[in-house]
C-alpha cells in the first residue's frame, strides 16, 4: 500500500465545514490510481475558527482517510523537527508539503526558510532513506499584492526551493518540485485571499496529481470539474 502524507500549513490543514485539498487528492486518486493508498499523519484534526485550535473534525466529507502533518501557523520552521517521527512511525512512502507562507510573514527570511527546508529533507530521510516528496512553491497571497519585499521574498524563496529540490533530488528518494497550481487566483480561488476555496483546493489538488502522473506514473492527470 501506498501511503502519503500531507504536509503544511492552514492551507493544508482546512477549517471546519471544509472539504480540504486532501480530500480532492484522495478523491482523483482512488478513481485514477491502481493499487491500495491512503493518507497517513499524527493528526487529523481540522481548525476551529471559533475556538482557535485544531479541534474540530467537521469535514464536510468526513469519509476519507483523514490522517496529515498540518498546522494553522505551522512551517517549515515548525515541521522540520517533527517529520522524522512522523515518517518512522507512520512509514510513509510519498510527503506532500505546502509550507512557506507562514515562514515567511512570521519567522524566517527566504534564506533561512531554505535552510529549514534542508533540515526537513535530511531528516524524513534519516527516517527512511527511500521516501519520496513533492514540493508546492509557495502561492503569494494577498498580503504580496501589497507588502513589495514580502512579495520578494515569496519569488527569492520559491527560488531556492527549485534549488533545494535540484540539488538534493537523489534517485533512491527522489524529489519533484511541483508546479504553481495552474490558473490559480487569489480572488476567484480563495475565500479571504490566502485560503482556498473549493475551486482553489482543485487546484492545489491538481498540481500535486499532475506532479506524481508525469514523473512517477501515479494516477493520471487531475480532470476538470473533478468532485
Amino acid at each position: 500500500m501506498l501511503r502519503f502524507m500531507p504536509v503544511g500549513d492552514s492551507m493544508t490543514i482546512g477549517s471546519a465545514g471544509e472539504h480540504t485539498w486532501r480530500y480532492r487528492l484522495w478523491r482523483h486518486l482512488r478513481e485514477t490510481y491502481g493499487g491500495p493508498f491512503t493518507f497517513v499523519g499524527p493528526r487529523e484534526e481540522l481548525y476551529d475558527k471559533a475556538a482557535e485550535a485544531p479541534v474540530s473534525y467537521d469535514y464536510a466529507d468526513p469519509g476519507f482517510p483523514r490522517r496529515h502533518l498540518a498546522g494553522w501557523g505551522e512551517g517549515w520552521v515548525h515541521m522540520a523537527p517533527l517529520i522524522g517521527e512522523a515518517v518512522r512511525r507512520h512509514r510513509a512512502d510519498v510527503l506532500l508539503v505546502s509550507l512557506g507562507l507562514i515562514d515567511l510573514g512570521f519567522y524566517t527570511n527566504a534564506e533561512q526558510t531554505a535552510e529549514n527546508v534542508r533540515a526537513f529533507i535530511a531528516s524524513a530521510r534519516e527516517a527512511d532513506p527511500r521516501v519520496r516528496m513533492v514540493l508546492l512553491p509557495v502561492i503569494p497571497n494577498i498580503r504580496a499584492q501589497v507588502d513589495e519585499p514580502f512579495a520578494a521574498q515569496v519569488d527569492q524563496f520559491n527560488d531556492l526551493l527549485a534549488k533545494c529540490a535540484a540539488d538534493l533530488d537523489e534517485h533512491q528518494s527522489p524529489i519533484l518540485l511541483a508546479p504553481r497550481p495552474e490558473g490559480y487566483d487569489i480572488h476567484a480561488d480563495t475565500y479571504d485571499g490566502t485560503h482556498p476555496n473549493a475551486s482553489g483546493e482543485h487546484r492545489i489538488a491538481a498540481a500535486f496529481a499532475g506532479a506524481m502522473w508525469e514523473a512517477w506514473g501515479i494516477g493520471q492527470a487531475y480532470a476538470a470539474g473533478t468532485s
